[in-house]
């Protein structure tokens, strides 16, 4: 019986922070070691951070990204190491897993499937890998992967793989987080598992990058399809896992020391080792997995950014209330500052229960009142415009009013600015430019209105208390930017719009296939109008930690000036 004790790294890397990223590398390198594992893999890219973008176009950040490998080879006594990097080579660049064992780079292996869609712009920078990468550890044969590798069904590695009757598929991963993806991963990874009859490992990048979080979630498939042990989700972790050798009716092909058809590593495996027990991790359900998301997502760009406070414009509604309690959690609620910005028209209750939120999460508040602002503006623009009322620019004074001073905080005190607004009103355009799109990360930018309730509700369970008081959800939603007003004034009832939405911007349906769907078309057309009129704001709002199967910016991509209607 040959049981090869494997250790999959699932490290939270920093964008260009080769000290760090190496350090944590090399420090999982020697852990696997002192637990006598025969492999450890780490994830995709993680030398450098994932995705690096045009700073591949950088030689200095390549070269940089070389000596971190060396150092990093320089680690690899007495273990077989896989690691993920960007590597130069042939005049070209690759995404590429280093194979190193004894202090010695023994092979490089090249991503050959490219993702090209979505959040993906590989094939901008990367050339594809023409030759599969096998070693043998023991007598085991192992194939080596790289993410999108696995995801084509009977694609050139797959191929590769059943050709060569491998034991061990690894595979080193960048998988982004939305909401269903780790369920989705499962199920490919157990379907080439079955058809190939050899384990999978799995080892995923977590953490925040820009508008991207990955997840981890590590897992090692058994040749059956089954998962025989994962690693937690949102947090760094050392998945160590025994493994016992498949039977095979048929013979592999003999290795030979030719680049991409085998390498042979003469250690033997360790033996005389007490037994890991191997087991799955309880996973968590959706709606922690999106809470998880946004907080590890609202940490790292936080942190990773060089602050370490943050303010918000708390106005005593759900979604500024959603995003405090994240905040809260991702950094603490001594970090978050709360910043209540009353006019004429603000209610008692919204401005009770921005003080409530403050004092639950145990946040500092200010308190700035913004009607004399208003007045002096309303004042100074007088002789310009005609004597009346006025309207809609009235509304969105008093918004840029209230941005402008939490900029000056965050000028005074260099706190980063979080903003509150949902991908509803992101969508529809209904937030004002420069007003409560200003800031410097938006939290929820990718969660729907009738989701951030949920995402309320669920805040309060976990914390068996109301954190986020009842008034606050079961009071209509208002910008409070004019007597009465209701976001109802202006919208559909959230419970109609968020539908038309996900048909319209993630499922990329017309406007044909959403009334056959039972929505009305008026409701339909004056939705699709809005959203496709406010291409030019979502351009300018900041990032936002994407939670959804497509969100704005890197996963949905139209020109601004578009006369095209569906």
């Amino acid at each position: 019986m040959s049981i090869l004790r494997v250790a999959l790294a699932q490290i939270n890397p920093t964008m260009g922070d080769f000290k760090t990223n190496t350090a944590k590398i090399k420090r999982n390198i020697i852990r696997a070691r002192k637990a006598n594992a025969d492999l450890v893999v780490c994830p995709e890219m993680v030398i450098c951070g994932y995705p690096p973008e045009d700073l591949l176009l950088k030689s200095g950040f390549l070269e940089a990204n070389e000596a971190a490998r060396q150092e990093v080879t320089r680690e690899t006594q007495a273990i077989t190491t896989v690691v993920g990097l960007a590597y130069s080579g042939y005049d070209k660049l690759f995404n590429s897993a280093v194979l190193m064992d004894e202090g010695k780079l023994l092979d490089v292996y090249h991503k050959m499937e490219l993702p090209n869609y979505g959040v993906f712009d590989e094939k901008r920078y990367f050339a594809p890998g023409r030759q599969p990468c096998f070693f043998e550890l023991g007598s085991w044969r192992v194939a080596i992967t790289i993410c999108e590798d696995l995801w084509i069904e009977n694609g050139i590695a797959e191929s590769f793989i059943q050709a060569h009757k491998v034991d061990l598929i690894v595979n080193l991963s960048a998988s982004p987080f939305h909401a269903g993806k780790q369920s989705a991963r499962q199920k490919i990874l157990s379907g080439i598992a079955l058809r190939s009859r050899a384990y999978v490992a799995y080892v995923n990048l977590v953490g925040g990058q820009d508008e991207l979080v990955f997840d981890g979630h590590s897992m090692i498939i058994s040749p059956r399809g089954e998962l025989l042990a994962s690693a937690g989700s949102f947090i760094e972790e050392l998945l160590l896992a025994d493994i016992e050798k498949p039977s095979r009716r048929v013979a592999p092909r003999p290795v030979s020391p030719k680049s991409g058809e085998g390498i042979r590593i003469k250690r033997p495996l360790k033996t005389n080792r007490k037994p890991i027990c191997i087991k799955p991790v309880a996973q968590k359900n959706r709606l922690e997995n999106i809470y998880s998301a946004l907080v590890l997502g609202t940490r790292d760009y936080v942190k990773k950014n060089g602050f370490k406070k943050t303010v918000i414009g708390l106005s005593g509604g759900i979604d500024s209330s959603v995003t405090a309690a994240i905040a809260a959690a991702a950094l603490g609620g001594e970090n978050v500052i709360g910043l209540t910005m009353p006019s004429q028209y603000t209610s008692p209750a919204t401005r009770s229960d921005a003080e409530r939120v403050a004092e639950n999460f145990k946040m500092q508040m200010f308190t700035v009142p913004i009607k004399p602002i208003f007045a002096a503006y309303r004042k100074t623009l007088s002789e310009s415009f005609e004597p009346s009322p006025g309207g809609i620019e009235n509304e969105n004074l008093q918004a840029r009013i209230r941005g402008n001073i939490l900029m000056a905080f965050s000028n005074r005190f260099g706190w980063l600015v979080l903003t509150t607004g949902n991908k509803s009103e992101v969508a529809v355009g209904y937030c004002t430019l420069y007003g409560d799109m200003a800031g410097g990360l938006a939290v929820i930018k990718d969660v729907p209105k009738t989701l951030v309730y949920e995402l309320a509700q669920y805040v309060n369970k976990a914390a068996g208390r109301e954190l986020i008081p009842q008034s606050v959800m079961e009071r209509p939603p208002s910008a409070e930017l004019r007597p009465d007003q209701k976001d109802e004034d202006s919208l559909p009832p959230y419970s109609v719009l968020d539908p038309i939405l996900k048909e319209y911007v993630e499922e990329d349906r017309i406007l044909e296939e959403i009334i056959a769907k039972g929505f009305k078309k008026p409701t339909a057309l004056e939705i699709i109008r809005r959203v496709d009129g406010s291409e030019y704001k979502r351009r300018q709002s900041p990032p936002g930690i994407k939670i959804t199967p497509k969100a704005f910016g890197r996963d949905r991509r139209l020109p601004i000036t578009n006369q095209y209607r569906p």
